[in-house]
């Protein structure tokens, strides 16, 4: 068995080994999955954008398998206030973003936003990179299960509002679904769960690896959830 020991130039590597069975269905959808079945925005064939990494962390809660999430400060400058998965932007020290350096990035970046300990967390997939228009990043989606569960919490307030885990079971329920629609037009899947409204990139991950995974339940695709044009 290989955990990710180290976020500073440490060993950083994917195994499934001793993983709980209730996670096949999560690995076999990142074994699977097509970039464009994930986001129409994939990243720049010209190699812009800046590269970064987010951690989607699957741990076991009191309620099931929960995934780990953060609301980001309402200072910030980019997705102001927005509920994410811990991440963000290589830095040098992680390492060649064509290799393990996004998977030392998300463990790095969910260390200083949330408290992790990385050495609890085991990494076993990656998604395709994806893109976000708005702010023109290229986003790697690591995966890990959360094998040693350590405290969290908000370790920086100008960046971080309040970290907070979701179970799986309240993602798939169809009352806590809805579609966000943007005054530019932009339609996206939704998750009302823990008072917060997870949308955009987040709710858009989230969305594919329920439907992949076959744990999506139908829900109400017309229920719907205006934002403002500063969202």
């Amino acid at each position: 068995m290989t955990r990710a020991s180290d976020t500073q130039g440490g060993p950083v590597t994917l195994s499934k080994d001793g993983l709980p069975g209730w996670l096949d269905p999560v690995v076999h959808a990142v074994e699977t999955v097509r970039p464009t079945q994930l986001s129409r925005f994939l990243p720049p064939e010209d190699g812009a954008g800046r590269q970064s990494a987010v951690l989607v962390l699957f741990g076991e809660g009191t309620r099931g398998p929960e995934l780990l999430l953060m609301e980001r400060a309402s200072s910030l400058r980019s997705h102001a206030g927005q509920p994410s998965f811990p991440g963000g932007a290589l830095d040098p020290e992680d390492g060649d973003p064509a290799g393990d350096g996004p998977l030392r990035a998300a463990l790095r970046e969910a260390e200083e936003e949330t408290g992790l300990d990385p050495s609890g967390v085991q990494l076993f997939g990656v998604l395709p990179r994806l893109y976000i228009p708005v702010s023109g990043f290229v986003v790697t989606p690591v995966l890990g299960w959360w094998r040693e569960p350590s405290p969290v919490g908000v370790v920086d307030p100008n960046e971080t509002a309040r970290v907070f885990t979701v179970p799986v079971v309240d993602l798939t329920d169809p009352a806590n679904r809805a579609t966000t629609v943007h005054p530019s037009g932009h339609r996206g899947p939704a998750f009302l769960v823990e008072s917060a409204l997870v949308w955009g990139f987040t709710a858009g991950i989230i969305d594919r690896l329920l439907h992949f995974a076959g744990w999506e339940r139908p829900w109400d695709r017309e229920k719907q959830v205006p934002l403002d044009w500063r969202a």
